[in-house]
């Protein structure tokens, strides 16, 4: 078995925020869903900076501009500059910089934070295909993008125009619900196509050097609410993580994570910056944490006991993913996370 394989969530007895110089924290699902903040999150990053922990906010949406975002932050009560946001548009814009002349034409198909971020690595954004680009970049434009900007980086990717992407989220957590991301649009170009795009977003090396680059982490730690983005993303940069649960991912996804989607730390939301993570131990044939002993049976996961709900998830990741190794947990889970309530 891989050692970088984890088969539990990890215990701290220094609050996460003093045990990390920096946080890396994703917005979406994380910060806030749509226009409002998750609740805890602004008391608790208020709290976490003023120990002298580092925020930096790292998201895959590059719809907007790093000076909106933290506009927006701002408003919610959240103070922060545009220097404390990282976005995947940043990290396109120097991947096509890398790769194309200074100055080049780019078609953009997105929003604003795409404009932006190419004029910043010196590239002029273009709308059209006819406008002889160089590349052609897609980020997430909204639910007002128009249909026709698909049809002209169709048409420049099927010419042989090299194409890239801010970011393949399938989804993205709103206000109202989850709603389809960046990921879906550019499978209407791969369709069209039959293309493939480079990619810099979560949860790709491009992200995690861009982040790294603006902030001077030394010992980050990587807050999100996506296996497949955060969680993935510390994996491969190989950083520790801590996963929240009040975006997309639920108990059972948490459980049935192979070993790249397995954070480091597991918590309810953001309080769990302010607090040390409880340890997870071998007790009576499976894990204990808290009040809580899971276990595998060969056909389900059992939980006995009563506590906090976080804990018991704690425990049952240990046992779910002792079990299934390098691979996905596959037992029936559905009565034990019944009793926490997930």
């Amino acid at each position: 078995m891989s050692q970088r394989v984890r088969t539990r969530p990890e215990g701290s007895a220094r609050a996460l925020s003093e045990a990390y110089d920096t946080a890396l924290l994703d917005l979406d699902g994380v910060v806030y869903a749509g226009g409002s903040a998750i609740a805890h999150a602004v008391e608790s990053l208020a709290t976490a900076r003023d120990g002298g922990m580092h925020l930096a906010y790292v998201t895959n949406n590059a719809l907007r501009t790093p000076d909106a975002v933290a506009a927006h932050l701002t408003e919610l009560g959240i103070p922060a500059a545009a220097d404390d946001v990282i976005t995947s548009a940043q990290a396109v814009a120097r991947l096509i910089s890398e790769q194309v002349p200074q100055g080049a034409r780019v078609l953009v198909v997105g929003g604003e934070g795409l404009r932006v971020a190419l004029r910043e690595r010196g590239l002029e954004p273009v709308e059209s295909a006819d406008d002889d680009p160089a590349a052609v970049v897609q980020g997430f434009g909204g639910p007002d993008l128009p249909w026709g900007r698909f049809a002209e980086a169709s048409y420049a990717v099927a010419r042989g125009v090299p194409w890239f992407a801010s970011n393949t989220d399938l989804t993205i957590p709103s206000g109202r619900g989850i709603a389809p991301g960046n990921g879906a649009a550019v499978e209407v170009v791969r369709i069209a196509t039959g293309a493939e795009p480079q990619v810099a977003g979560k949860p790709l090396p491009p992200m995690h050097r861009e982040t790294i680059l603006r902030t001077g982490a030394e010992r980050p730690l990587v807050v999100g609410d996506r296996l497949d983005t955060d969680i993935e993303g510390a994996f491969n940069g190989e950083v520790d993580s801590l996963l929240v649960l009040t975006g997309v991912t639920d108990g059972a996804q948490l459980l049935a994570a192979p070993p790249r989607h397995r954070p480091t730390f597991v918590d309810r939301d953001l309080r769990g910056l302010l607090t040390g993570q409880p340890d997870v131990e071998e007790a009576d044939g499976g894990f204990r944490c808290g009040g809580w002993t899971a276990s595998a049976d060969g056909e389900r996961l059992r939980l006995e006991g009563d506590g906090d709900g976080p804990d018991g998830l704690r425990a049952l990741c240990a046992a779910a993913w002792t079990s299934a190794g390098d691979g996905s947990c596959t037992l029936d889970a559905e009565k034990a996370l019944a009793r926490l309530g997930m």
